[in-house]
């Protein structure tokens, strides 16, 4: 059984925070913070982390969501980056999360019949190459009608032939949460909505100073709370340069990183509106542009454009969604509209900010940097959600370094997540299952993928309450059972954390989850003590994010998007 994420163990994380002194205080809840408590914890470490809002609720769930090596950064000759992606994808596919990641087929069409089939075809091979060990099936060569086979949806002018070949997908917001939720079944104490104001700091006998801890808010009650720890490390992505200032460095000088933020949108579309057996990269002028399955869905994207507005929510324009129409729909036979569109997202990546242009992000480096600017304090940005546990042993390893004692070296190489322990035999098992909770073997093979072997737990929910079995009305996508998960075991505070990240109802529904957001809050409000104008307040707030949402796309430029998205105020929290 599981450690359960639900409101009594956030209460004793909070007495833990006030008492006790950690190893290591992680500031930041996205995936390599996560990865940084759990690389630190599973080396005998006693760790803190600290997330502001909601677990993922930034760029990791924001994602295009591919564990992949970065086909398109073997052009930029950064072989060392993609063989320790392609590493990486082989550990999450085989051992560290197989429940959670999957592989994926992607065609890549080609236009010239000669040369690029050549170049193309090079470059692809070396990328299986560099894969190491046969994890995924190799690449293949595609004719003409044998690619309008795979791809029916696709215009045959488009195209002389493809390549075909292999990477993986993955839930970003669950597999964070659930990274989580493994550091906190190896002892450490994992606090949402608690955002640090400050640091603590002694001072040494050469007159200067050391972090060590900080300042807390906890935002649902409004406590101020003093974390000790001789080792800082934070892990916030996108705002690393406002961490920075907090601690009293200017990013920019010597001894700190700078952080580039650059917006990603996608579409979310119906999985008939676009006919093919495999998932699509094509090349634009200023992006890569992959069609990725996504379960009864497709997810199209992404763009790549310098932002430096609202990091909290950023937003969707026309021209970004317009972007997309026109690039995916030059290669398709029935062109997507603007009705097609389900949901619309919008993430931003953390890039380290070299001497390229601001208006050149996509070509500024995707690897990390870990820097300590003071003794106490370990910064680590930049980097890839592929490559996350790379960068939380880097930044930890540096952390060890400032503690002065041996401790292990990393082990999560080795450390499967939450869920992956059995995973094989339950799903080898899947129609027992289905049988012993009384649901279809398909629901089972759907909870199995979101959970692994805490499917157990699920269906224990559905044993004790047959009602929890029934379908979310509004969200039939998922169980009721699965709404009350999210708050007794994955941590889920607010309305917005299930059905924005726990689950995704907000992408996949066409409504964007409003007319499940009543069943849901009414589900979750016992196990979070809400009464009824505490649910009428969630519902509210939900409904307010999604308006503004809805109200930024139709906006043509970032500032007049962004503005409008800001007007709204939604005191629990926005939608993502």
């Amino acid at each position: 059984m599981s450690v359960p994420m639900g409101p009594r163990a956030r209460e004793a994380a909070l007495r833990r925070l006030a008492e006790d002194e950690f190893d290591v205080l992680v500031v930041g809840g996205g995936v390599v913070g996560a990865g940084v408590a759990l690389d630190a914890v599973s080396r005998g470490l006693s760790v803190a982390l600290v997330e502001a809002r909601d677990l993922a609720a930034g760029t990791s769930s924001r994602s295009s969501k591919l564990i992949h090596g970065g086909l398109r950064y073997l052009e930029q000759l950064d072989f060392r980056l993609v063989r320790e992606a392609l590493r990486e994808r082989g550990l999450l596919v085989t051992r560290l999360a197989p429940h959670l990641v999957r592989p994926v087929p992607f065609l890549l069409p080609l236009r010239h019949r000669v040369w690029e089939r050549g170049y193309v075809g090079a470059g692809v091979l070396l990328y299986d190459t560099l894969g190491g060990a046969r994890v995924l099936p190799r690449h293949r060569q595609l004719s003409h009608s044998r690619a309008l086979r795979e791809a029916p949806g696709l215009r045959s002018d488009a195209l002389v032939g493809a390549i075909q070949y292999y990477d993986a997908q993955v839930d970003d917001a669950r597999f964070t949460m659930t990274v989580a939720r493994t550091a906190m079944q190896y002892g450490a104490c994992v606090t949402t909505r608690a955002k640090v104001t400050g640091f603590l700091r002694d001072t040494l006998s050469d007159g200067g100073g050391r972090v060590v801890g900080a300042l807390v808010r906890d935002l649902e009650s409004g406590a101020e709370l003093r974390v000790r720890a001789r080792q800082v490390i934070n892990a916030t992505g996108v705002w690393t340069d406002e961490i920075q200032r907090l601690a009293g460095a200017s990013p920019g000088t010597r001894g700190s990183v700078t952080v580039q933020a650059s917006k990603g949108v996608h579409l979310v579309v119906p999985r008939e509106k676009i006919r093919l057996d495999t998932g699509l990269i094509l090349r634009t002028e200023k992006s890569v542009l992959f069609v990725i399955p996504w379960g009864p869905h497709w997810i199209v994207g992404t763009t790549d454009t310098p932002w430096d507005l609202d990091k909290v929510e950023p937003a969707p324009t026309r021209a970004d969604i317009d972007y997309i129409l026109e690039h995916v729909n030059a290669v398709l036979r029935t062109p997507l509209t603007h009705d097609d569109i389900e949901g619309v997202y919008a993430g931003l990546r953390p890039l380290l900010a070299g001497s390229a242009s601001r208006s050149q992000t996509v070509k500024l480096s995707r690897e990390h940097a870990v820097i300590r600017p003071e003794p106490g304090l370990v910064i680590v940005a930049g980097g890839k959600y592929t490559t996350y546990r790379v960068m939380a042993k880097d930044a930890v390893d540096v952390a060890v370094a400032g503690l002065g004692q041996k401790v292990p070296a990393s082990v999560t190489d080795r450390v499967p997540v939450l869920g992956a322990a059995g995973f094989e035999a339950l799903r080898n098992n899947r129609r027992r299952l289905a049988g012993r909770a009384g649901l279809p073997v398909a629901r089972v093979e759907h909870l199995l993928g979101r959970y692994g072997s805490c499917v157990e737990e699920v269906l224990a929910l559905v044993e004790a309450d047959p009602g929890l079995g029934d379908p979310i009305p509004g969200a039939e996508g998922y169980l009721k059972a699965e709404a009350v998960y999210a708050v007794t075991h994955e941590g889920a505070l607010h309305l917005e954390d299930v059905l924005v990240r726990r689950t995704r109802v907000f992408i996949e529904e066409r409504d964007h989850g409003l007319a499940a957001a009543p069943v849901v809050a009414a589900l979750i409000a016992p196990a979070l003590g809400w009464d009824d104008d505490r649910v009428r307040a969630e519902i509210d707030a939900y409904r307010s994010g999604v308006e503004a949402d809805l109200a930024a796309q139709r906006e043509i430029d970032d500032t007049a998007a962004n503005a409008v998205r800001l007007a709204a105020d939604a005191p629990a929290g926005r939608v993502a």
